[in-house]
C-alpha cells in the first residue's frame, strides 16, 4: 500500500506560565492508504494532540508545534499556507471529535451544517448539496434524512449527533479520516453501532483511518495496527496482532491486564497501573514509567530509551522485555497476562 501520512519527530509543546509543556515529544509514525491505525494510551499521553497537530489546530497561544514534518499525500502539511491548510481539513482530511455536542453548532440547521462543507470544498449549488446531504444522513443510518436536515443538534440524541459527525466527515470523500474517541459518551450498543457504520463507510471510501481510542476492545476489532502513546512518546508499535498477543513494553503489558475478559472462568481481580502519568513540564532524564514500572532498573532512572525492533514491524521503548525478563519487584502495577 502507498504511504498517505508520515509523521516525523514531531514536537508540540504548550507554553504556561508554570514551565513548557512537551506534549507530544518527537514521535514518528506513518499510516498507508486504506489502512487502519489505532492510537492508544490513558488520558494526558498526547493522543488528541497529536492530531490537532496533523489539522494544524493547536491554539497559539499556548500551543505550538516546533519542530518535526507531517507528509500527507506528498505535501509537508507544517509548511503549507493557512489557505491551502483550510482545502485540507475536511476535504481531504476529516475529523469526528469527541463531543458531537459541543463540536455541532447549536444555532445552525444539521442540514446547514453538513452542506457547508459540501458547498466549499466540492463547489456543488445547493439543490445538489441538499441532495448529498441526504444521501450521507441516509448511508450513517438517520431516517427521515430530508426532515432532519432542518432540525437542530439538541433535537438529535448523542448517538445520532455523532452519526451526523461521520457524514459530516465523510462528505468529500476524505482520504483520511481522523476520529478522536468517537464514541466517548455513548452507551455500549450506540458505541458498536457507530463503530461499525463508521468502519464500513470507511471500507466503501477507501478511506485511511486514525482511531483514537482508551477502548483496548475497539483496537482489537477494527485496527490493522496500534501505536501505545505514553508521556507525549510513541512507547511501542506493531499489528494489532502482535500487540495483543506479545506486548514487549510493560505500559502496553498493563493496558491489556486492566482490561476485563470474558473467558475467564473464576473471578479474578482486573489488575491496575499504580500511580499517575509524569508532569511534562520537567524534561524527564529516564524512562518516563519508570517510578510506575514492575520491571525498571537502575538503568530506567538515569537513561531515556529508544524505540527498538523487537520483531519485524514490531518495536517497543524499553531496556528490558516483558516477555522474557523476570519482574524485579513485587507486582503493584503492570502485569503479564
Amino acid at each position: 500500500m502507498a504511504r498517505l501520512l508520515e509523521v516525523t519527530n514531531l514536537k508540540t509543546y504548550f507554553f504556561t506560565d508554570d514551565g513548557v509543556v512537551r506534549a507530544v515529544n518527537g514521535v514518528t509514525w506513518h499510516l498507508d492508504e486504506g489502512e487502519t491505525l489505532g492510537l492508544v494510551g490513558e488520558s494526558g499521553c498526547g493522543k488528541s494532540v497529536t492530531a490537532m497537530s496533523i489539522l494544524r489546530l493547536i491554539p497559539n497561544p499556548p500551543g505550538r508545534i516546533v519542530d518535526g514534518s507531517i507528509m500527507f499525500e506528498g505535501r509537508d502539511l507544517l509548511k503549507i499556507t493557512d489557505a491551502e491548510m483550510r482545502s485540507v481539513r475536511g476535504n481531504r482530511i476529516g475529523m469526528i471529535f469527541q463531543e458531537p455536542m459541543t463540536s455541532l453548532n447549536p444555532v445552525l440547521t444539521i442540514g446547514a451544517q453538513i452542506r457547508e462543507s459540501i458547498t466549499l470544498h466540492l463547489g456543488l449549488g445547493e439543490e445538489e448539496a441538499n441532495a448529498r446531504a441526504v444521501e450521507l444522513l441516509e448511508l450513517v443510518g438517520i431516517p427521515e434524512a430530508p426532515q432532519r436536515l432542518k432540525e437542530y443538534p439538541h433535537q438529535f440524541s448523542g448517538g445520532m449527533r455523532q452519526r451526523v459527525m461521520i457524514a459530516m466527515a465523510l462528505s468529500c470523500n476524505p482520504k483520511l479520516l481522523i476520529a478522536d474517541e468517537p464514541t466517548t459518551a455513548l452507551d455500549v450498543t450506540i458505541q458498536a453501532q457507530v463503530l461499525e457504520i463508521m468502519a464500513r463507510l470507511a471500507r466503501e471510501f477507501g478511506t485511511a483511518v486514525l482511531v483514537i481510542t482508551h477502548n483496548l476492545g475497539v483496537v482489537a476489532r477494527y485496527a490493522d495496527r496500534v501505536n501505545v502513546m505514553y508521556a507525549g512518546e510513541i512507547v511501542e508499535s506493531g499489528s494489532a496482532v502482535d500487540i495483543f498477543k506479545n506486548p514487549r513494553h510493560p505500559y502496553t503489558v498493563g493496558l491489556m491486564a486492566s482490561v476485563p475478559r470474558l473467558d475467564e472462568t473464576e473471578h479474578v481481580r482486573l489488575t491496575t497501573i499504580e500511580g499517575q502519568p509524569p508532569l511534562l513540564i520537567a524534561p524527564i532524564p529516564g524512562c518516563p514509567f519508570q517510578p510506575r514500572c514492575d520491571w525498571a532498573v537502575d538503568q530506567c532512572g538515569t537513561t531515556h530509551p529508544e524505540l527498538e525492533t523487537r520483531e519485524p514491524g514490531h518495536t517497543a521503548r524499553c531496556f528490558r522485555d516483558p516477555r522474557t525478563d523476570q519482574k524485579t519487584k513485587t507486582p503493584a502495577g503492570a502485569g503479564v497476562a
